[in-house]
């Protein structure tokens, strides 16, 4: 009954301290932006701590975080080799690979009607396949190894980074086109100093929505076939042996590296869209 007890506690403090520090007049403050969080994360890892104490939840169906963090402490060296072989060799890659060749297609696309009326649709009808079904068949050409996963996530990140581009090329309008035109300008100029700035909101919204993807490929494809190790195949023999603390440390190693994945794009979009309204304070 304690642990209840301070579950309730708890939040309610919580949920006191985030009204008060969002009704403050210092409510738009960096400071406040980021405690606001970190408190909902720490309550909820509490409450989580609490209530599994609490109930008497086995470790089996759903570990306390102490003991996560324990599993988490203890296995630093097959988590960092475990998110070398993921994150590195397979969202990285794969995310680099697939973005640069998204960008070269929207500009072809850009360049010729043929490919706009072709390729985009069938661009949303490869980005509807389930990755379930993809993975297996990628993980069959390209081997066990990183280059499938990076496949998987090429798949994964080329087509909403495409979609994402090819708006953001048309964003500027028929005047500003006009205007370079009366300057002499041609083609390739009027991509690189009006319509790829213009598109630069649109593009890194396809990125940040990537990155997300990214990692979810990589790791969903290590269960159709990986060697032994990396997140996703660690998930999949941790879950068999019941090693259940194991498989939540993966899980915060990802969510981590997901966050801070999205965290660097978002950051390098601030100071290259720096004079767009949704950067504006």
């Amino acid at each position: 009954m304690s642990w209840l007890v301070l579950a309730c506690v708890v939040w309610a403090a919580g949920w006191g301290a985030n009204i008060a520090l969002a009704r403050g007049a210092w409510n738009a403050t960096r400071l406040v932006r980021i405690a606001v969080p970190v408190i909902f994360g720490l309550t909820i890892l509490v409450m989580w701590e609490a209530l599994v104490r609490g109930f008497g939840v086995s470790p089996v169906i759903l570990p306390a975080p102490s003991a996560v963090a324990q599993t988490f402490v203890a296995s630093l060296g097959t988590l960092w080799v475990d998110f070398q072989q993921t994150v590195i060799k397979g969202a990285l890659r794969g995310f680099v690979i697939g973005a640069a060749a998204a960008f070269v297609a929207a500009v072809l696309i850009d360049r010729s009607a043929f490919l706009t009326r072709g390729l985009l649709p069938i661009g949303n009808f490869v980005a509807a396949l389930p990755i379930v079904g993809i993975a297996p068949v990628l993980v069959n050409w390209f081997g066990f190894d990183w280059q499938s996963k990076a496949a998987v996530v090429v798949v994964m990140v080329f087509f909403p980074i495409l979609v994402n581009t090819v708006q953001g090329l048309n964003e500027a309008s028929a005047m500003q086109r006009d205007l370079m035109r009366t300057y002499a300008a041609g083609y390739w100029q009027t991509l690189l100093r009006l319509r790829l700035p213009a598109a630069m909101p649109f593009i890194f919204n396809g990125l940040k929505i990537a990155t997300t993807l990214a990692l979810i490929g990589a790791i969903v494809a290590e269960y159709f076939g990986s060697p032994t190790r990396g997140m996703g195949f660690r998930i999949s023999t941790g879950v068999g042996s019941l090693s259940i603390d194991l498989v939540w440390a993966e899980i915060a190693v990802a969510a981590l590296a997901g966050t801070a994945f999205y965290g660097i794009v978002a950051g390098i979009e601030k100071r290259v869209t720096f004079w767009h309204p949704s950067q504006r304070k």
